[in-house]
């Protein structure tokens, strides 16, 4: 099987309804898009490499699930809707059993959000997925990092901590029982990307970043451009029962940057609390009040008797980690 048997085989779907924003898709030198009257366009890209974001025993149908997850947790959290997507993919050898799982976690997870892969690139490498996705929001209407202002509560959606814990467990750190590895390694690799939450959220959240790098890192970057400071609660960063059951120093590395969550952290004015919460029930994600933004810069850790605690605690970094 030669580039184009494998891409006409695992990678071509029917053409998008007559109307759809791609006009043409996989199978020409470029794609066509018409964007909606009225809309901006998203643009995000995430390259995930084998040993480096994922391991090797990862099961396909869950690698091709995490490949796309992680592009529409960027998405979400600018508040977008998915349109398009373009996949590029390295493989050492071709491996049909592992093109058709790794094609129907993708197309599964694609399907349920209305998104059509449009185009991409195959290659012999060592095995690199590289997907770039696009989405759509109304003119002026995209969540920013920078619009964080000091009194606004600290949002944030889902738990915390899991996809890391269960990192620990593969590491050799830590030993669950098979039914809790379980629990967390599902939160490792199908993490489920906000974003009914993030389309919910236009108008009312200041600010907005998913949590692909750990907790404290990402919001360093909403503190940063948006030149405040914030104060986080540590007993209020919501987290299973099973990492609860941990060790405290082990609950704090995983919950402050254990990355791989993609859950959404927001900001948004004090006097909207109630239309955040009725945004997590219309988009069937729960959300928790963990903190507000201060306009003193940086980032201080509290307990549950407003304690300040130290945070010597970083987030994931690609080339220092």
């Amino acid at each position: 099987m030669g580039e184009f048997d494998l891409i006409a085989r695992y990678f071509t779907r029917p053409a998008p309804a007559p109307g759809h924003t791609v006009a043409l898709g996989v199978g020409d030198d470029c794609a066509v898009l018409t964007p909606t009257p009225g809309h901006q366009w998203l643009v995000s890209t995430d390259m995930l490499v084998e040993g480096r974001h994922f391991l090797s025993t990862v099961q396909p149908q869950r690698l091709g699930h995490k490949a796309l997850a992680v592009n529409l947790s960027d998405l979400a959290a600018s508040g977008g809707t998915p349109r398009a997507c373009f996949l590029s993919l390295a493989l050492p050898r071709l491996d049909e059993a592992f093109l058709a799982g790794f094609s129907e976690g993708l197309f599964a997870l694609a399907d349920a959000h209305g998104l059509v892969l449009a185009g991409g690139d195959t290659t012999a490498g060592p095995l690199n997925i590289n997907i770039t996705i696009m989405g759509e929001v109304p003119q002026g209407q995209a969540l920013l990092r920078s619009g964080a202002r000091a009194g606004d509560d600290l949002w944030v959606s889902g738990t915390l901590g899991d996809a890391r814990l269960a990192l620990e467990v593969f590491r050799g750190h830590v030993s669950l029982p098979g039914d809790q590895f379980d629990s967390v390694r599902l939160a490792m690799e199908l993490p489920q990307p906000r974003v009914a939450l993030g389309r919910a959220l236009r108008g009312l959240a200041s600010s907005a970043i998913d949590v692909s790098d750990g907790l404290a890192g990402d919001l360093g970057h909403i503190l940063h451009r948006s030149a405040v400071g914030a104060r986080l609660h540590l007993a209020d960063l919501p987290r299973s029962a099973v990492l609860g059951a941990m060790p405290e120093d082990l609950q704090r590395l995983c919950l402050l940057t254990g990355g791989d969550d993609y859950e959404l952290v927001f900001t948004a004015p004090a006097e909207a609390r109630d239309r955040v919460l009725e945004a997590g029930r219309q988009s069937a994600t729960p959300v928790y009040r963990i903190g507000r933004i201060e306009p003193q810069p940086g980032l201080r850790l509290v307990d549950g008797e407003g304690r300040e605690l130290d945070l010597a605690l970083q987030g994931f970094d690609h080339f220092k980690s």
